[in-house]
């Protein structure tokens, strides 16, 4: 047979402890050990130890001989002398126990939804990928902790987007579920593209000469760079399509792509030599204004015609 432990030690308290303690520290060994709540094979015996051991000492007569003369005086103790101790404060003990946790598990609460944000490159977003993320844990046992996430991150998301991860959020109480952790997926701005839908635009500048006359400029691609033909007399804001070279509408490849648009910005040449100078005076003056200048001749004729009226 198991030795007996002292009966405060059992409850945890000292030997100067005051009711109220004894009690508080009754209630909370007794609602660690009970069988609605601790599975373990031991729980059901140290539960009877711990109703023993505040059976005598939340009874002032029974303490005290306890005190003085230790096991040898709980046999002899008059239980039936003070009704707030012994076992009648016991059943009262236990009573407010189930009490407790019949309130407890009433008051069950689903755990806090937790947000975490994912940066990802502005082709990682296009063509998916898959990142690992670390989270500080949420429970109180195991603080300071993180726990390891691997996210992935499928062709197409758009910025704030959200992956959720099930159960992984802030724990619930009175037994409730733990909530979600949702990662918000941010993608960065990139240098070059942006994106519309699932087309990806992008601005190419060409000079006056190569707007002019034609010529075959190096676009950058999702893929890589291609070339494309500028024709000549290309205005500044013209726009070229690239079929296939936007972003994927899904993780097959079936889904297909949208399109890369490419607008065209031409430069117009600014510190000129007195010799650049004069030879665009030339030009213009022997293609004459109208000729050089098409759609300004239009726009002034709409203006003129407007306010003639």
């Amino acid at each position: 047979m198991a030795q007996r432990r002292d009966y405060y030690e059992v409850l945890g308290v000292d030997r100067e402890a005051d009711e109220g303690e004894i009690k508080r520290a009754y209630r909370e060994k007794a609602r660690r050990y009970h069988p609605d709540i601790n599975p373990d094979v031991g729980a059901e015996d140290r539960l009877k130890e711990i109703n023993e051991a505040y059976s005598v000492l939340s009874e002032p007569r029974a303490r005290s001989r306890y005190d003085r003369y230790g096991f040898s005086a709980v046999g002899t103790i008059d239980r039936g002398a003070e009704p707030q101790g012994g076992i009648g404060a016991v059943v009262d003990a236990v009573d407010e126990l189930i009490t407790d946790l019949w309130r407890r598990r009433r008051q069950r609460r689903r755990g806090r939804d937790l947000r975490y944000a994912l940066e990802v490159s502005f082709e990682e977003a296009a063509f998916g990928c898959k990142k690992t993320i670390r989270v500080p844990t949420e429970y109180e046992d195991r603080k300071g902790a993180e726990r390891s996430f691997t996210v992935a991150v499928p062709a197409g998301t758009t910025d704030g987007g959200i992956k959720r991860i099930r159960g992984e959020g802030q724990p619930g109480r009175g037994g409730g579920s733990a909530g979600d952790l949702n990662v918000v997926v941010r993608v960065r701005a990139h240098p070059i593209f942006r994106r519309e839908d699932h087309d990806v635009w992008c601005d190419v500048p060409v000079s006056f000469p190569q707007a002019a006359l034609g010529t075959v400029a190096e676009v950058p691609t999702l893929d890589g760079k291609v070339r494309m033909r500028v024709p000549e007399g290309t205005q500044s804001g013209r726009v070229f399509r690239l079929r296939g070279r936007g972003i994927p509408r899904g993780s097959s490849s079936s889904a297909g792509r949208g399109d890369q648009m490419v607008r065209v910005v031409v430069e117009t040449p600014s510190g000129l030599t007195a010799r650049q100078r004069g030879l665009l005076e030339e030009f213009a003056r022997e293609r004459g204004f109208e000729d050089s200048h098409p759609q300004t001749s239009s726009f002034r004729d709409k203006l003129r015609t407007l306010f003639d009226d």
